[in-house]
């Protein structure tokens, strides 16, 4: 099974299935000298964890990290960085009933017409619970970037057909559902708790931003920083929608409506009067703050009876038994900003070879 690993210069490969043993991630490239702990990664992996509130899977999984290779005495050495999580509470048999049943929303069919096999218990590789070793591999990437002052911040900017109007940042990791409004807080626990006791899920929206990111990275037509951030994003299982800047709703609008005005430039600090493009320009970066958005799916899983087919072929209905978040939004977000820091310092490694004049012996 190809397609494991993500980005060219800080290379990651990540490994394990939702009801394994364990999962874990190799990061091949990253800088030695880097200050780094157990408890850098842990920090992140906490906020991802299952069991946090009644919004999300009420699966008691720790995801305590352990590094085996790749640093000693506190600092990376430039070796291959490994770390592992252990499954400690995946209960396989709340799936046996539905082992030859596809559920729908669920990739069940397309990995049996890909492969000829698959893991059924909690959808295998599948599962979103393989982004525990992506986020682990963003909290050492997050490690990096600090370096040069950059900040990623993610937050869900809607639930439902429900909207953040405010963005307070002190707020974000505050609250279980990680919004940026507290004005919306009820309104939008309140349709969560509603779902839920239906047997349903619901969907939502994720916005990320990254202050200080200097102009000049990405390189242009197919290593497009835009391109590399919408692959990134749209590699995590449930997202169906991408968009960055003012997305979408160009469509609908004027080029001076659009265009960013420069309004000057001091040194390599340069000054816009808006940020419409989110802070990329032909596939580079213009110095402005990147800012994505994208879509989330609701759950799959979900205990309504639906109608579905077996194997075999023949006509079944089920309901979908085990543990799942009634949203996935909460826990998608910590897991969204390792995957933009993850390219943003690939990004930025590729960029010392961009010109002669950055390469020192």
């Amino acid at each position: 099974m190809p397609g494991n690993s993500f980005g060219q210069f800080f290379k990651i490969t990540s490994w394990g299935e939702s009801h394994g043993k364990a999962l874990g991630v190799v990061i091949d490239g990253c800088p030695a000298g880097i200050k780094l702990n157990e408890k850098d990664i842990q920090i992140e992996l906490d906020k991802r964890k299952p069991g946090q509130s009644r919004f999300t899977t009420p699966r008691r999984e720790p995801d305590k990290i352990e590094i085996l290779s790749g640093t000693f005495k506190g600092k990376t050495t430039g070796t291959p960085i490994s770390m592992q999580i252990m499954n400690i509470d995946a209960i396989s048999k709340s799936y046996s009933n539905f082992k030859d049943i596809y559920r729908p929303g669920h990739a069940d069919l397309s990995y049996d017409e890909k492969y000829g096999i698959r893991d059924y218990r909690g959808g295998g590789r599948s599962s979103n619970r393989e982004t525990v070793a992506r986020v682990a591999a963003g909290a050492v990437a997050k490690k990096v970037l600090n370096s040069f002052k950059i900040k990623t911040i993610g937050f869900v900017a809607q639930i439902g057909n429900i909207r953040c109007s405010k963005f307070v940042e002190k707020y974000i990791e505050k609250n279980p559902l990680r919004i940026s409004d507290k004005s919306k807080y009820n309104e939008m626990t309140a349709l969560i708790d509603s779902v839920r006791k239906e047997g349903d899920s619901v969907g939502g929206a994720i916005e990320v931003r990254s202050t200080g990111v200097p102009a000049g990275l990405g390189s242009p037509i197919f290593e497009k920083i835009d391109a590399k951030l919408a692959s990134a994003i749209m590699s995590i299982g449930g997202v169906r929608g991408f968009e960055i800047g003012i997305g979408f709703s160009v469509a609908e609008k004027k080029g001076s409506e659009v265009n960013d005005i420069i309004l000057g430039k001091n040194g390599s600090k340069i000054k816009f009067k808006s940020n419409n493009a989110g802070g990329i320009l032909g596939g580079i970066t213009n110095g402005n703050t990147i800012v994505l958005r994208f879509a989330l799916k609701p759950t799959s899983s979900i205990s309504k009876e639906q109608e579905s087919i077996n194997s075999q072929g023949k006509k079944k209905k089920l309901k979908v038994t085990g543990r799942h978040d009634p949203c996935l939004c909460p826990r998608a977000v910590p897991i969204a900003e390792a995957m933009v820091n993850l390219v943003l310092l690939d990004c930025i490694m590729e960029n010392q070879l961009s010109n002669i004049k950055k390469i020192s012996i």
